[in-house]
């Protein structure tokens, strides 16, 4: 690749964005986020900020499409294509590397946007594998700790059954599947099977199970250049930047202006791909500058993962102050929540417990670990239309049972056609663990005070798991359901909640954001639209920084062991005498 080369990355979710900056900042190969909005709302200021401010730079962009409709995720990865190379009789215009990051459980509006990028006749080549996180591709099925997507409960906030193979995921888009032995065998024979599947327009899905197995993959693919368009996860962004690293270091690249983080401090360079815990909190902390040290830290944990109770318990047991806040106080008819003045140097915020569920208010300095999962945000499925997807979709078929194992996909690309249809439109069936029942009186957080004059907080409604939420509404309001609570309407409120927080605090905050959209909605709420990546804590959580200094660490709600938060403020405030450290 060479040095002058633009790398253009594009991502649903802002925790995703912040993982493929990460993956490829390093001394040789700088990048930077911004934070997109739908599409219509970009400007020619955005296709001015697109450029490449240093050679080698990659642009990463938040697209903020996971949870939109089909269609305008689309045409938002079709405009950030035409924004990057408005020009296509330019010389450079076909010189633009273009990386697609979507989630490795295949949530999102993946068909729909692989679509986008495939008009044109450009060749796709997917692989979604994440060897670090234990998720890998066997004959083009997604497997998580040994067992398939399909038959595991990752799935179990969305509103529809995961796709019971990659190609599944696609709808009607035509497919072929690169099988193991063809990842693994050389290079040659690997471009000659990506080469025939985007002849024959079809997406190329590699099987892969290690780092190696992605690293063969990149190698192979930009061998035949930026039309060539790669889609993954952050495992495929890592290969991507351990290729970029190598290959710029060879030809003498490393005269690069060197990265620099807050205001001229020197970055660390990204983190291998599995990294020792104790080398990336080493690298943020170098990254730290003195004046944030007197500076709060606010942790805003909005994902619905169980796993996320118990790091908060641990930052509760390390002296953070933690304020739970009431469902039916963070909905716009709702009575108003307002957190209390940030005085303590760790504070972290996360949702009470939904109607159904056990009692919210934990005992002191515990927090409730077992709150059933809220609903996805995702608004009703969208068919993938023939001018968007190439070749027919054929009729839905019936979808396998749970014991049913995924039928072997063909080791060959080209004696089969491995085009699956679109999953059935409108499937709104619970999943298990649904949130159901009366909703129990809430009892007030003895720390959360209700703005002057306002009424006493109301019951919490039932969080409906089936997210009625209608596509053209923009918004993200329900309806058909009076009463209910989406996803959507949750993480808005939350989000007003930390915005009024951090406006009233007089100085700067550094926030730790968990999930990608409670990330992308309160830094909406801030006004934030640019990010540059600093370092990692660890694998997922990405320690970046605004314009003016301030530190934000994103973090995938999936991500991280029962340390995770605490790895992540210890890394923040690593000189801190107030704060205890517990072995």
């Amino acid at each position: 690749m060479a040095a002058s080369r633009r790398l253009l990355a594009i991502a649903d979710d802002l925790s995703g964005a912040a993982e493929v900056a990460a993956a490829l900042h390093s001394r040789t190969t700088r990048s930077r986020v911004l934070l997109i909005g739908r599409p219509g709302a970009v400007n020619g200021g955005v296709a001015r900020a697109l450029r490449p401010r240093h050679p080698g730079e990659a642009t990463v962009l938040d697209l903020d499409s996971r949870y939109r409709p089909a269609t305008e995720a689309a045409e938002a990865v079709r405009e950030a294509l035409r924004l990057s190379s408005p020009d296509e009789n330019a010389p450079d215009a076909l010189d633009t590397l273009v990386l697609k990051k979507i989630d490795s459980l295949l949530r999102g509006n993946v068909a729909a946007e692989i679509a986008a990028l495939a008009e044109g006749g450009a060749g796709v080549v997917l692989a979604p594998a994440l060897p670090i996180a234990g998720r890998v591709v066997r004959s083009g099925v997604v497997h998580l700790g040994g067992a398939a997507l399909h038959e595991s409960d990752a799935w179990r906030a969305e509103t529809l059954p995961p796709p019971a193979s990659v190609a599944h995921a696609l709808g009607g888009l035509p497919t072929a599947l690169v099988p193991l032995t063809i990842v693994r065998a050389s290079r040659r024979t690997l471009l000659t099977a990506l080469r025939t599947a985007a002849a024959a327009g079809r997406v190329a899905i590699c099987d892969a199970e290690t780092d190696a197995d992605l690293d063969a993959v990149v190698e192979a693919a930009l061998a035949e250049g930026p039309r060539m368009r790669l889609v993954g996860s952050g495992g495929l962004a890592l290969a991507l930047g351990r290729h970029l690293r190598t290959t710029l270091n060879a030809i003498g690249a490393g005269a690069a202006p060197a990265a620099t983080g807050k205001r001229g401090a020197p970055a660390a360079d990204a983190a291998p791909a599995a990294p020792p815990a104790e080398m990336a909190v080493g690298a943020a902390r170098a990254a730290a500058s003195p004046a944030s040290a007197g500076r709060p830290v606010l942790v805003v944990v909005g994902t619905a993962e169980p796993a996320a109770a118990e790091q908060v318990r641990r930052l509760v047991e390390d002296g953070a102050v933690h304020h739970q806040l009431p469902l039916a106080g963070l909905l716009s008819g709702g009575a108003p929540v307002r957190l209390p003045p940030l005085t303590a140097p760790v504070t972290v915020v996360s949702l009470g417990a939904p109607s159904g569920a056990p009692d919210p208010t934990p005992p002191h300095g515990a927090v409730a670990t077992d709150t059933a999962p809220l609903p996805s945000p995702r608004p009703a499925p969208e068919a993938i239309t023939p001018a968007a997807a190439p070749g027919p979709a054929p009729n839905p078929a019936p979808r396998p049972t749970p014991d049913t194992p995924p039928t072997p996909a063909s080791p060959s690309i080209a004696a089969a056609d491995h085009t699956e249809p679109n999953r059935p439109d409108g499937e709104t069936s619970k999943q298990p663990g649904a949130v159901s029942g009366p909703a129990p009186k809430p009892v007030p957080s003895p720390t959360l005070r209700p703005a002057p004059g306002t009424p006493p907080t109301p019951a919490s409604p039932p969080v409906d798991t089936a997210d009625h939420t209608e596509p053209n509404r923009p918004d993200g309001e329900t309806s058909k359901q009076p009463g209910a609570i989406s996803g959507r309407r949750l993480v808005l409120g939350l989000a007003r909640v930390i915005g009024d927080a951090v406006a009233a605090h007089h100085g700067a905050v550094d926030l730790v954001l968990t999930g990608g959209e409670t990330a992308r909605r309160v830094l909406d709420a801030l006004a934030v639209a640019e990010l540059d990546p600093v370092g990692q804590v660890h694998h997922g959580a990405v320690h970046l920084s605004t314009p003016d200094g301030r530190s934000v660490v994103t973090r995938p709600g999936s991500f991280g062991d029962p340390d995770s938060l605490r790895q992540i403020v210890q890394a923040l405030r690593p000189h801190s005498t107030e704060w205890k450290v517990t072995p």
